[in-house]
């Protein structure tokens, strides 16, 4: 059983328990991107096991009315097995998703799996004209020359700041600096593309400013949101008319999902020490 405490960013252990989350959700006006946890399988055993359950969560998705699709991470489906595992697992949800007409993201890991993820995703979206999504990351120092080849994609992109601890070679390690790329990175999507721009920040300035770039630019738009961050501006925005998606983990994995969200932001620490106090 997931504690109170960790099921505020964790929407229980098994499919059945992120459907109900969903709907409650949806209820809320919100979509919900549903994940599977689980990440860096050293077994091809383990990746295959969870491409067939993301196959699984597709088709179960497709038979309800829910507002709902999935997102995978590559190290989940084998990339620290080998590329060739990794492709070949991502093909298989895609597949589904198309099969089924649900929309499949793939998550950003670590600096070192930038170049096959995006390969990967470019090969799949343009193969399949959409129906899937991929996360980039502003502090990365790569992610405006990625946005350059990316922005005639179909399918969507998904800005986030970035969450992994990178050497300042490859990347922006000050606050200031990272967001600014950000900024600039997100001028130059609602520029140049039609649509299909997720806003992945919790940051009321960049949401503003992500809804300043609309009006002039009048590119259709969501905002991402992790499931147990700032809920009630997930239910403002989506009562607002934005398209609001909210990021629910879900399975047997989570302690170490709880444990890094927690350590993320001070907000999150505070409302877990609250909640141990019983205050």
């Amino acid at each position: 059983m997931i504690p109170p405490i960790a099921s505020r960013f964790v929407a229980g252990e098994t499919s059945a328990s992120a459907f109900e989350h969903a709907r409650a959700a949806n209820d809320d006006g919100v979509s919900v991107i549903l994940n599977l946890l689980g990440e860096h399988y050293d077994d091809r055993a383990d990746a295959d096991a969870d491409a067939a359950a993301y196959e699984q969560l597709v088709a179960d998705i497709a038979d309800t009315d829910l507002d709902a699709c999935v997102s995978v991470k590559p190290s989940q489906l084998g990339l620290d097995v080998g590329d060739d595992a990794f492709r070949a697992n991502f093909r298989r949800v895609v597949e589904a998703g198309r099969e089924h007409g649900v929309f499949v993201w793939c998550d950003m890991e670590d600096a070192t799996t930038t170049d096959v993820t995006l390969d990967a995703f470019e090969t799949l979206v343009r193969e399949f004209d959409g129906g899937v999504g991929q996360c980039v990351q502003a502090n990365l120092r790569r992610t405006r020359d990625d946005l350059d080849r990316l922005v005639d994609v179909p399918g969507k992109i998904r800005l986030v700041k970035g969450a992994y601890e990178e050497d300042s070679d490859v990347a922006y390690t000050d606050k200031a600096d990272v967001n600014e790329a950000f900024r600039d990175d997100l001028e130059l999507l609602f520029r140049e593309r039609d649509g299909g721009v997720a806003v992945g920040s919790h940051d009321p300035a960049m949401i503003s400013y992500a809804k300043e770039l609309h009006d002039e630019y009048g590119t259709g738009f969501e905002v991402q949101m992790l499931m147990g961050v700032r809920p009630d501006a997930q239910r403002e925005l989506a009562a607002e008319g934005y398209d609001v998606w909210q990021y629910a983990p879900y399975g047997d994995k989570w302690l170490s999902y709880f444990y890094r969200r927690v350590r993320e932001r001070k907000e999150n620490a505070l409302f877990a020490l609250r909640a141990i106090a019983g205050v």
